[in-house]
């Protein structure tokens, strides 16, 4: 998996690493590599995703009244 940023004529430096920023961010890429960085047992990772989604539906419950 490889990103490929080409700069652009007269492109500041910094323009072109806020791209790349950007499009790392819309992939998914900095999210998997810091969810990978440690490992993360079955039970954690569940009881991880109940709490997301537990934060959700409250936030649902909230916004529908």
């Amino acid at each position: 998996m490889s990103i490929e940023i080409k700069i652009r004529k007269n492109e500041p430096v910094d323009r072109a690493l806020r791209r790349m920023k950007k499009k790392l961010e819309r992939e998914n890429i900095i999210k998997d590599v810091r969810a990978k960085r440690y490992n993360e047992k079955p039970c954690e990772r569940r009881r991880r995703k109940e709490k997301v989604m537990a934060f959700t539906a409250m936030l649902r419950r909230r916004h529908a009244e």
